[in-house]
């Protein structure tokens, strides 16, 4: 009875305990991370109705937040919210900005939102900055993929933080994603509500299992990777684009490339 009586002591304990990694970081104060998103959607790698005009492939501008783990953008298997799904159908990020706002506001659970501009092919690179704090050392964002229904790229929740230190440099392959709000099959669809909506689920070399799916690639065991993102840990005496740097002497072009 004695032994039991403490369990269950344990056990309570243990589930007030806040849940999430983030609840370990014990890092230096704040980071800056240079995040550089890389297109990879080309005709070569991903040759089945691929977008060539009105419009060609390309992606949306980035829409990302730094947060703790009382706060989620989009999770795979559960639904998008209204504001994911506007992003992931049509671009548009008003509603999914008022939803980070309201969740900032309410539990504090949002450090800081983050974008950066929009690539006009399938393939390039476009970059931004982003900080995060020991107790919002999570990172997650959308992409869109245009044209599409509704299916996009991102990160879901990515922790910067190890223990005591941030980390120096992550990079992820990035796939496709269903936002499970259109039911379109290819990536021209007209509009085609999912009634009921569904939850988000990743597109595979063969799922949905259905030729017309754009990215049905039946004699492959899995997709390439159709984009990447890699986040660079910014130091603190770099200077990035700033002077001094400009009005250092250079007998060649090496301050130029650094800078």
């Amino acid at each position: 009875k004695i032994l039991w009586t403490l369990l269950v002591t344990i056990l309570g304990y243990a589930s007030s305990l806040p849940v999430g990694d983030d609840s370990i970081c014990t890092a230096e104060e704040l980071a800056k991370y240079s995040i550089i998103f890389t297109g990879k959607w080309s005709q070569t790698a991903f040759p089945k109705q691929y977008p060539l005009y009105r419009p060609p492939a390309q992606w949306s501008s980035m829409l990302g937040v730094t947060h703790s783990s009382d706060y989620s953008m989009w999770k795979k298997n559960e639904y998008a919210s209204n504001g994911v799904r506007d992003f992931a159908e049509k671009g548009e990020a008003w509603v999914l900005m008022k939803e980070i706002e309201e969740a900032g506001e309410k539990i504090q659970s949002v450090h800081g939102i983050f974008s950066a501009p929009a690539i006009s092919s399938g393939t390039g690179q476009t970059s931004t900055e982003l900080e995060v704090h020991p107790r919002h050392p999570l990172v997650s964002f959308v992409v869109r993929i245009v044209p599409s229904p509704d299916w996009f790229v991102g990160v879901d929740s990515l922790n910067l933080c190890e223990g005591d230190h941030w980390m120096e440099e992550v990079s992820v392959d990035l796939f496709p994603y269903d936002a499970g709000t259109d039911s379109g099959f290819t990536f021209s669809s007209p509009n085609f509500a999912t009634i009921p909506q569904d939850t988000v689920t990743e597109i595979t070399c063969s799922s949905p299992s259905h030729p017309a799916n754009s990215f049905y690639y039946p004699k492959l065991k899995i997709l390439p990777p159709i984009a990447q993102v890699t986040m660079v840990k910014i130091k603190k005496n770099q200077p990035g684009l700033r002077p001094p740097y400009l009005n250092l002497p250079a007998k060649s072009n090496e301050v130029i490339d650094s800078v």
